[in-house]
């Protein structure tokens, strides 16, 4: 395939474009200071994204537990860490305020300027397992420019879900291969690919945190490699 005739961009957004760990932890120790109560941020930070949220999703796949908002799996999980931890008697309002953090992620540095100079040329969504509340949030609390929020709430399933892709695919309007899928994570490109996509691999080495292995090789099944969206930008001719 011809990356010459890729008319939209699809983007995984956690991790890709937005730094969820670094915003998570500071929000949780804002949180703790507030309510005067303290843990191991960090561990909480990544036990709420990969065993609430990735873990969620996972039994929704299997079959589990229903389909649910990642919202949802954000508050069950969420719940569950604090009365873990003893950290009891905070206001149900604070909670959910604390339950949004998902909704308030920085970008990374390179992501504001990228997707401003790639919407000139191409479309640029989404493709998230957020919720589109969620994503629509981020975008405004980043200043992400979007033309389109596609999510799982939107496609009906959780990538790596063929369906996720073959819907974002005729939302868009597009052939498969008019559809370039830019994700920081392997699995989630390959499977773009596995229903006629085209992909771009932007390496993120800080985003699961230091005691989690990160892939950053180069895959040479993908049609693009780039160190960020500046650079995946310049590569695509914008």
């Amino acid at each position: 395939m011809s990356i010459d005739s890729v008319r939209a961009l699809t983007f995984d957004v956690f991790g890709t474009v937005v730094d969820w760990r670094t915003s998570i932890i500071r929000q949780l120790r804002e949180f703790g200071m507030k309510h005067g109560v303290d843990t191991d941020w960090e561990t909480f930070a990544d036990d709420w994204r990969y065993d609430g949220y990735i873990g969620g999703m996972g039994r929704v796949r299997k079959g589990e537990l229903p389909f649910q908002r990642a919202g949802e799996l954000h508050r069950l999980k969420l719940d569950a860490l604090l009365s873990e931890r003893g950290i009891e008697g905070i206001p149900g309002a604070e909670v959910s305020n604390l339950n949004r953090a998902w909704h308030r992620l920085d970008p990374w540095p390179d992501s504001v300027e990228g997707l401003q100079r790639l919407r000139k040329r191409f479309i640029v969504s989404t493709l998230s397992n957020g919720e589109t509340r969620l994503l629509v949030d981020m975008a405004k609390f980043g200043g992400l420019e979007w033309d389109c929020v596609l999510s799982a709430e939107t496609t009906g399933a959780y990538k790596p879900d063929p369906q996720c892709y073959r819907r974002a695919i005729e939302f868009l309007g597009c052939e498969p291969h008019e559809v370039m899928m830019v994700a920081a994570h392997k699995g989630d490109l390959k499977a773009a690919q596995g229903q006629g996509m085209q992909a771009a691999f932007i390496p993120r080495p800080h985003e699961p945190g230091p005691d989690r292995p990160v892939d950053l090789v180069p895959d040479p099944a993908f049609q693009l490699w780039a160190d960020g969206l500046v650079e995946l930008a310049t590569k695509l001719g914008c």
